[in-house]
Order: structure tokens, then sequence, then C-alpha cells
């Protein structure tokens, strides 16, 4: 007797089919994990130079060979300031361990309190409350343990950067057809998918466009105040305070910090000051008033939640919160009007209906 095979009501295939579909994504997610940083920074990429593609492939005709012409140019533009923003910054820690060295000498102290009577008992609390020995074996080991993490972090930075570059080939060579793949597999309408597709490409351009610009701005500030202060090559650690600013968490002050307190022991106190204040209240505000104005003018986003979105994203997910906070914040906000108009297309009353009827 042949075995007859009774399917279940669809409701429940839905049912069945909708708990395997909210499995399998939970698992993907856990599957790609590792690849977040790579694939966000190649999806920016892809974004930002779509257009070149575009224009190479008009021209060649052939979409591999495009792909391959735009890689390089996207290489110049992010490899280039990497590496100048990591050679400045081991420059500066280079220079720093002086510093640190100098810091806690006493003489120095000693000095400035000779030069400031009214700095002269500060000074002699902290000199005599103060063993540097132990202060600068804690500092070394600091930086020891830092190091390590770095190197770290370097190799997998390096890996990352191989990854982004080689996803953003596939990006720019078969972007059509991950589009079309996707609008087809997303429960939306060809102009509500076009609605998503256009608030993450203004969100990626938008949070791009921020930070460039305030990091030329943080630098084009900080260059003015060296250049005010008579301070040396204030052109060259301008644009090295603008390469700074554009990394998370680091930022110009790795370079005024440091100036400042040397400013302060060899007795320029006024100086000094007026670096430190300038740095930390016009610099250094820069980033955390002018991006998210910037950012949400362009995404039609009030400016309190783009900060949340960027400083969240930080948070949750490190450097590459940059992009993906914002993009989320965005996904979100469009996924909410689109929701809401569908509800207002459901309840819409037809023309020529009389909403007391019935």
């Amino acid at each position: 007797m042949a075995n007859l095979h009774h399917p279940l009501p669809q409701r429940y295939t839905m049912i069945a089919l909708t708990g395997a579909l909210i499995l399998g994504l939970v698992l993907c997610y856990y599957v790609a994990l590792p690849f977040i940083p790579a694939l966000v920074w190649s999806l920016t990429l892809a974004v930002l130079f779509a257009p070149v593609e575009r224009a190479l492939r008009r021209k060649v005709a052939w979409p591999a060979l495009s792909a391959s012409l735009t890689l390089p140019l996207a290489a110049i533009m992010v490899v280039v300031p990497a590496v100048l923003v990591s050679t400045a910054l081991f420059n500066e820690l280079l220079r720093s361990a002086d510093l640190v060295s100098q810091l806690f000498a006493k003489e120095p102290w000693h000095d400035l309190g000779r030069q400031h009577r009214w700095l002269a008992p500060t000074i002699n609390w902290i000199v005599n409350h103060t063993d540097p020995a132990d202060v600068l074996q804690s500092i070394s080991t600091r930086l020891g343990d830092w190091s390590t993490s770095l190197l770290q972090g370097s190799v997998t930075g390096i890996a990352n950067l191989l990854l982004t570059f080689y996803f953003l080939f596939y990006f720019l060579r078969d972007g059509p057809h991950l589009r079309a793949s996707l609008e087809r597999m997303l429960p939306l309408t060809h102009a509500e998918y076009r609605t998503l597709c256009n608030g993450v490409v203004m969100t990626i351009f938008a949070s791009v466009y921020g930070t460039v610009t305030v990091a030329v701005l943080q630098g084009v500030l900080a260059g003015l105040m060296f250049w005010w202060l008579g301070l040396p090559s204030p052109a060259f650690w301008g644009v090295i305070m603008g390469l700074l600013a554009i990394v998370p968490f680091l930022g110009a002050f790795i370079v005024w910090a440091p100036v400042a307190v040397m400013l302060a022991l060899n007795g320029q106190l006024l100086e000094a000051t007026a670096l430190a204040l300038w740095g930390t209240i016009i610099v250094g505000l820069v980033d955390n008033i002018i991006y998210p104005i910037l950012v949400g003018r362009r995404l039609a986003m009030h400016s309190m939640l783009s900060f949340i979105a960027i400083i969240g994203g930080l948070a949750l997910v490190g450097v590459h919160g940059i992009v993906l906070g914002p993009v989320i914040v965005a996904l979100s906000l469009a996924l909410m009007e689109i929701w809401r108009n569908r509800l207002d297309m459901l309840h819409a009353v037809p023309p020529g209906t009389d909403r007391n009827d019935g």
C-alpha cells in the first residue's frame, strides 16, 4: 500500500517556514560575524566608488575589468591615509617616551615653581607625593600591554583590509545582480525597495562626507593655533591632526596634548593654557557638534538622533559603527515609514464610500 503524503495546511506550513527562516538568519549572522567589519567597509567603498565603476564599465564594457580598475583608486584613497596616520601615531609614541621622562623628572617642576610662586605649593605636593620610578614602571607596563594588543590588532586589520578589497571587487562587479536578487527576496514593492536602497546610499555618503569634513575642519583649526603660537611646521601638524581626527577615540589631541604639556614644562603657561583650551573646547567639540549636524542635515534626520546613531554605533561595534550605526537607524526609519504607509492604505476608505455607512 503506497504511503500517501498529506501536506499540512498552508497556515501551519508558513509558520514552520517562518521559524526555519528566522533560525537560518540567526545562524547566518553568527557565520558572517567575523566578516562584518570587512563587509561594512567594502559596501561603503562600493557605494562611494559605484559612479566611477559605472563610468569605466561604459567604456570597457566588461564588468570584471571595470571593477579591477576601480580597486586601485579605492586602495589609494584608503591605504595611503591609513599609512600616514599609523606613521604619525608611531612617531608620536616615540616622542612621548622622552616626554614622559621629562614629565616625571623633578628638576623641571622645581624650575616651574621658582618661576611661578603661586604654583609652588601645588608643585611641591606633586613632587613629594609622586614616586617617578613607580609611575614610569606602571606606564611602561601598560605601554607594553598596549603594544601587544596593537600588534594583534594590526594583523587583524591587515586581514580585514585584504578581505575588504576582496569583497569590494564582487560588490562592484556583481552589484546589479546582487541588488536584483535582494529585491526579489524582500517582501517589498519596487518603490519601497528603492526607498530602502536610497536611504542606505544617502546614509553612507553622509557619514563619509561628515567624517571627512569634520577631520579637515579640526586639522585647520588645530594648525591655525599652532601657527598663532609660533610652533614649528603648523601646516604639517595640521594635516597630521586632521588625519588622526578620522580615527575614533584618538583624534587631534594625540598631537596637541603633548605639545601643551611641553609648553607648560618650559614655563610658557599662557601658551599651554591657550592650546589646551582651544584643543578641548574648539577642536574637540567640533566632532560632537558639527558632525551630527552635517550628517543629520543630509539625511533629514534630527541632530540628536544622528548623534545617538554615530556614538551608539561606535560603542556597539567599534570603528565600523561610524557607518553601520547611521545605516541601521536610517533603515529602521525607512521601514517604519513603509509600515505606516501600508497601514494607511489598509485603512483607507474607497472613493465614494461614506464613513458612516454600515
